[in-house]
């Protein structure tokens, strides 16, 4: 007997982890750190939510269905500003709109594969990923990404077989927190042209990358869309994670494929969510910015404060975007480890083995911390906890 599509994945970790919390009491003067969702939970700037409410007053469209690829001006927003950030043409036909960048990478890996087919992700993993392949019925093939966490170009040509659709990178990456170098995104676009696969890489944490400048040089190649399929999210840039939208740019045939999938699945997008998002793109550049430089001074925390966590025998294995990727010291997996944080020290993380195949080693060391929620005074109070705990 076959089972239904649900049944061949696991269960969703991050709502796994909430469980862990179940019957717990956290005292005043230990409350609990949530480091497990790489999500803001403060609502959108002031100025958003009230153009947000006027849009809802006075634009009728806003309550209607709309075009299935998204808004024309958001779609032609994003091309302009993706032309000027990347140096090298997006039109408007090339972008289209999704409920949030999950659906963007479920639209393009429903226009990519078949029954049986593989895509190539490295490991550590986004887990969501790898459960729209179970789903799918498409085979996830692990790329182990190393002790710097960034995925060799020809570790990856050794798994490509005549089943392989596409690698599937994210940069700066989740889990691992790491910014991919412009020329291994090079590389692996190259490779993927080579063998004639699609290179998706989900770009959701862009907007907090470290580096000056274009994190990459794909959209300079004026064929970039015969290979390269990008996603994007405005969850993150302007807390919108409850309107969920997002973005995926490919080539003008592939996108009339994704409106085949998007209008089965919700029609359109979110319609007041995509006009907040071209209202943010055109009026919160300064707030946006800013709001990077919040993260990147968090990051800065990480590791300044990071040595005492060195000093007890745990590794700092990257750092970036939201996250920071631990190796813990102790005789004991991850996902015991984890529930026992929740107990012992009243912090919430997820395990590293969450975010890898069960079948491979690596994930029992490791631990994956969500720092968008924690300032730089609560980073220091994580420390302290994990540099305390009684094991």
């Amino acid at each position: 007997m076959t089972q239904p599509r649900t049944a061949t994945t696991f269960a969703p970790p991050v709502m796994e982890a909430r469980r862990w919390l179940d019957g717990v009491n956290h005292p005043a003067d230990r409350p609990l750190l949530n480091v497990s969702q790489a999500a803001p939970v403060d609502p959108p700037p002031a100025p958003l939510r009230e153009a947000m409410a006027q849009i809802i007053l006075n634009d009728p469209n806003a309550h209607l269905y709309g075009p299935v690829l998204g808004l024309p001006e958001l779609r032609a927003e994003i091309a302009a500003r993706w032309t000027g950030a990347y140096g090298g043409l997006v039109s408007p036909d090339q972008v289209a709109i999704t409920s949030g960048c999950n659906q963007a990478f479920a639209a393009a890996i429903a226009t990519l594969c078949a029954e049986g087919d593989e895509v190539i992700i490295p490991v550590p993993y986004y887990f969501n990923h790898r459960m729209w392949l179970d789903m799918s019925g498409v085979k996830t093939v692990p790329l182990l990404a190393g002790a710097a966490m960034i995925p060799d170009v020809d570790a990856a040509e050794a798994l490509i077989t005549p089943r392989t659709r596409a690698i599937a990178l994210v940069t700066p990456n989740n889990p691992c927190g790491v910014e991919y170098p412009s020329e291994t995104l090079r590389a692996f676009m190259s490779l993927a042209r080579k063998h004639k696969i699609a290179l998706i890489v989900d770009e959701t944490y862009r907007d907090f990358d470290s580096r000056e400048g274009a994190p990459h040089d794909l959209f300079t190649d004026p064929n970039w869309d015969d290979t390269l399929i990008q996603l994007y999210s405005f969850s993150k840039a302007y807390r919108l994670t409850g309107h969920r939208v997002g973005a995926i740019v490919a080539s003008h045939a592939r996108l009339a494929e994704v409106e085949k999938f998007l209008d089965t699945v919700t029609i359109c997008p979110n319609q007041l969510g995509q006009r907040a998002a071209l209202w943010g793109m055109q009026n919160l550049d300064a707030w946006l910015a800013g709001e990077r430089l919040e993260i990147l001074d968090r990051r800065a925390a990480i590791i300044d404060h990071f040595p005492k966590l060195g000093a007890k025998g745990w590794e700092l294995s990257g750092c970036g975007a939201y996250f920071a990727y631990l190796r813990h010291p102790y005789d004991m997996s991850s996902a015991d480890l984890a529930p026992k944080l929740v107990r012992d020290a009243g912090v919430l993380v997820l395990p590293g083995t969450m975010f890898m195949p069960g079948d491979l080693p690596g994930g029992e060391d490791q631990l994956r911390i969500a720092f968008a929620n924690i300032d730089r005074g609560g980073i220091e109070t994580l420390f302290n906890r994990l540099s305390n705990l009684p094991y």
